[in-house]
């Protein structure tokens, strides 16, 4: 075992960090943080870094697989802001991953080139109001007319679909009861019309806004059901491909660079902060919570880069990515709850980068699967019987 950081990966962290403090500081984090909008425009200085292609071949113009650096470079946007990171996922992960995988030939030429360059941004469209973690209940209804698709319903928790080029949307395209045969994913511009955006408010991720997404016969062409005339009625085997298991490893990074971040602030807030005369990195019970979180941060990261491992290598992984998906996101919540604490009200107070930290944290255990669905994979993934 080799647990030594590859050269390409810290040149990629020292990379993605010098464009953060250009571009992207704290100060104007916390800007975007409180207007709830970071500008679309700050994808282009994603792009300049070259990293939108390390989920595209070389023959569709990027770079070639790398799971694990892809999730480095979400990892270490994610210290900045896990929105700042989802910008880079709409591209690289929601976009290149999902085409790569269930795209269909005229879809990959025309589309991966574009996304190895940081051009498109895509939405999901997976939930619905109903509808969560079951999304083979979808009811957003797909109607078929020779060469044209007609789509009617509404989709939930939409985050960034405001800025995406198309959303990435599952529904249903069959008869009612003929459930995991009668689902289809579609390619949604989100300039087409009858789609309407409504804005839903929230704690966290400020600043990439989370819509309800109404479809009212939205017309698309058959070249945009994912996987052309394959993809129809053929969505469930597309959706729970392998780009699930990585999107799994997607909400780890993220998590794991929020904590790694709160770490790092509460680190040397201690060494900074005095009471009685002394800094309190010398107060015996601060000293134990530091080693904690710092401990529980490297087991972390070993996790998540064990799953990065196994995806690169296409062994089978999905038992481990669900393991690294709700273990890094609780182990990520602890950490930075505790973190907090060690600031006081410090870490309480609007205007203080920690209290953003628990915001966006708290809702990693939640998306990308729950942590109770990813109990569930692993159990079954591993073979425990049900009865």
């Amino acid at each position: 075992m080799d647990f030594g950081e590859p050269e390409h990966i810290g040149m990629l962290r020292e990379s993605i960090r010098r464009m953060l403090d250009r571009h992207a500081t704290r100060e104007q984090m916390a800007k975007w943080d409180e207007e709830d909008k970071v500008p679309r425009a700050l994808m282009e200085h994603i792009r300049e870094l070259g990293i939108c292609g390390m989920t595209v071949p070389e023959s569709f113009g990027g770079t070639g697989r790398d799971v694990l650096g892809t999730m480095v470079a979400v990892e270490e946007l994610s210290r900045r802001s896990m929105v700042i990171a989802t910008l880079y996922l709409m591209n690289s992960c929601y976009g290149s991953m999902n085409i790569l995988a269930s795209g269909s030939e005229e879809q990959k030429q025309r589309l991966l080139p574009q996304l190895a360059d940081g051009q498109l941004l895509f939405a999901y469209g997976l939930s619905e109001p109903d509808v969560g973690s079951d999304l083979a209940s979808v009811r957003t209804r797909a109607e078929r007319h020779g060469d044209k698709v007609i789509i009617n319903g509404t989709k939930r928790w939409c985050s960034g679909a405001e800025i995406a080029d198309y959303i990435y949307a599952l529904v249903r395209s069959g008869e009612p009861d003929a459930r995991y045969k009668n689902l289809s994913l579609v390619l949604l511009p989100t300039n087409a019309k009858g789609i309407e955006l409504t804005h839903i408010p929230a704690m966290g991720a400020r600043g990439l806004n989370t819509n309800d997404v109404s479809l009212v016969d939205v017309e698309i062409s058959i070249d945009d059901v994912v996987g052309g005339e394959d993809g129809w009625n053929n969505g469930w085997t597309r959706l729970a491909g392998p780009a699930l298991e990585v999107e799994k490893l997607e909400v780890a990074a993220m998590a794991l660079g929020i904590a790694a971040q709160a770490v790092d602030d509460a680190w040397e807030y201690s060494q900074q902060r005095k009471q009685f005369g002394s800094r309190i990195c010398s107060v015996q019970s601060i000293r134990h919570m530091l080693a904690d979180v710092q401990t529980k941060l490297a087991a972390a990261r070993l996790m998540l880069y064990r799953g990065c491992w196994l995806a690169d290598n296409n062994l089978p992984c999905s038992a481990e990515t669900s393991m690294a998906k709700m273990y890094v996101c609780e182990l990520g919540l602890e950490i930075v709850l505790t973190c907090q604490k060690i600031m006081g009200a410090y870490g309480y107070a609007k205007g203080f980068d920690m209290e953003r930290y628990v915001r966006d944290m708290l809702l990693m255990p939640i998306i990308g699967g729950s942590t109770a669905i990813q109990k569930n994979n692993i159990a079954n993934r591993m073979g425990l019987p049900k009865s």
